[in-house]
């Protein structure tokens, strides 16, 4: 199994006051609606596209930095993220401080960046508030307030990797809308995050990788009987998806994702979201998926872990999930649960408590019938935010 983040730390994100939570290589986050869950996610990939696009648009997309800052009466909540991560088999350590300013402007208040390179050639650098500190090797890149300033280094082989493991993590919130309709022709490198691209991404596996997309087909198939084949036909000058079908005819049936249920399509997605990480050189350190047992019959659990079991080979795996049948499958044990919870309007998330773990080595309850008694919480939930440098590297 993959394993690139290694520890999490968030404070003043969104619900979340002060989080630190140790992650595996797969990692199933359970908790009521309205918990953080999905605010967890979001500061995973708030990472990810201020990195790949700007941290204006990042923070624009969410309405701005005194959106995604916690609200504390009298107290400073500037947002901080911080991941503890191995590359290439060596530990390293990235961070930032978001401060805001009047009239809902922003200025990256700190930001860090440490890793011993597999040639043990260390690299890092520390930015505070406009001034680029200890920065190694070489030169520094000119820094902005508003910008983060791995996006500047990563013009340097030393930090580039960094960068393009950070910036390549990917978080699906799948659209079954969205993946029906036709869209323009693209790379179809890796799926958008609503699934959008579907049929550019398939066409691309099947080029690239038909291994994987052959793989895709299959486990499709088991999920709806009848499906033998989904292919990217064109549209005019668009693309949508085309899926083959017996319906007992001597030839299977064409039906276009237009004419798909819900469950079909976005089963379609969750698997090529999870199975792309197969295709050859695709670097795709982290895959995020939101409840994808959503539009699927409890009978399809079983295909849905194995293809988590088979993704989680190349690529580090996070899952929100509300399903009891997903979580009582016998591959998935205590040490891949997260609770989340909201204790006093603020989210807590860590490993689960003791008595619950006993519980599931005991066999006394599952992980589901945990959930359904609401006995599935984090460790120490009792406790307020920790104080700590989080931008202090781990070990």
């Amino acid at each position: 199994m993959t394993q690139f983040l290694r520890r999490v730390r968030l404070r003043n994100w969104k619900s979340i006051a002060d989080c630190d939570v140790s992650l595996g290589p797969v990692n199933f986050l359970v908790g009521p609606n309205g918990s953080g869950k999905s605010n967890f996610l979001d500061a995973l990939r708030f990472v990810s596209d201020a990195l790949s696009r700007s941290l204006d648009q990042a923070l624009r997309e969410r309405g701005g930095v005194n959106s995604v800052r916690r609200r504390s009466g009298g107290h400073p909540t500037h947002p901080t993220i911080s991941l503890d991560f191995e590359l290439q088999g060596r530990r390293g350590h990235y961070a930032f401080e978001i401060a805001a300013s009047a009239e809902g402007g922003f200025r990256v208040k700190r930001e860090r960046c440490v890793w011993e390179r597999p040639d043990f050639v260390r690299v890092h650098y520390d930015f505070r508030d406009g001034v680029v500190e200890d920065y190694s090797p070489g030169r520094p890149p000119a820094a902005e307030p508003d910008r983060l300033l791995l996006v500047h280094a990563s013009g340097d082989p030393a930090f580039r990797p960094i960068y393009d493991a950070l910036s390549r993590m990917g978080f699906y919130s799948l659209d079954p809308q969205a993946m029906r309709m036709p869209q323009p022709p693209e790379a179809g490198d890796i799926l958008a995050r609503d699934g959008a691209n579907a049929a550019s991404v398939l066409d691309h596996l099947q080029k690239s990788a038909p291994g994987a997309r052959d793989a895709i087909v299959e486990f499709l198939a088991a999920v709806v009987p009848g499906i033998e084949d989904v292919r990217r036909i064109p549209v005019a000058q668009l693309e949508t998806l085309e899926f083959h079908q017996d319906v007992g005819t001597k030839r299977p049936h064409k039906f276009l994702a237009s004419q798909m249920s819900d469950g079909t399509v976005r089963a379609l997605g969750i698997l090529i979201a999870l199975l792309q990480v197969l295709r050859p050189g695709l670097s795709m350190p982290v895959v995020a998926i939101e409840e994808p047992e959503i539009a699927l019959h409890p009978a399809a659990t079983e295909v849905l872990v194995d293809a988590l079991l088979q993704a989680s080979r190349s690529t580090q795996l996070l899952v929100t999930s509300h399903s009891t049948d997903l979580l009582d499958h016998a591959a998935i044990d205590a040490d891949s649960l997260l609770a989340v919870v909201a204790v006093d309007n603020a989210t807590r998330i860590g490993r689960l408590e003791e008595s619950a773990r006993e519980a599931l080595r005991s066999q006394l309850y599952s992980a589901g019938e945990l959930l359904q008694m609401d006995q599935l919480q984090p460790a120490h939930v009792e406790g307020g935010p920790r104080q700590g440098d989080l931008f202090a590297v781990d070990g």
